[in-house]
């Protein structure tokens, strides 16, 4: 039952604390611009988080389980930053990018696959 609770916290939080930007596209329809590339996705080994060149770097990128137990921290220092998943087991991960306040910039989850 509490993971249970965890997890429905989890997914509460990366839903309801990001925001993500929209443009309008050519059919008046939102499209979502994330500030995040990430790939591959499904990960093995590693995974590569890519911000854009002009990025905060004040910025932290935190990864999760899938019930919620904090895996890794990673200060962000360059534009792409490479995790080792060597010690993550098979399944599914949620990523956030805070700011230095603490503050959700962007969420997202990964799957690593063995």
């Amino acid at each position: 039952m509490k993971r249970l609770v965890y997890i429905i916290l989890l997914i509460a939080i990366t839903t309801l604390s990001s925001f993500t930007i929209f443009n309008i596209n050519e059919n008046g329809g939102k499209e979502e611009q994330r500030i995040v590339q990430f790939y591959p996705n499904p990960a093995t080994s590693f995974i590569v988080f890519d911000l854009p060149s002009a990025f905060d770097k004040n910025y932290t990128l935190q990864i999760y389980n899938f019930i919620g137990k904090k895996i890794s921290e990673t200060k962000i220092t360059s534009s792409k930053t490479n995790i080792n998943l060597e010690n993550f087991y098979r399944g599914l991960y949620v990523y956030q990018l805070r700011n230095k306040s603490g503050q959700i910039i962007e969420s997202g989850k990964f799957q690593v696959s063995r």
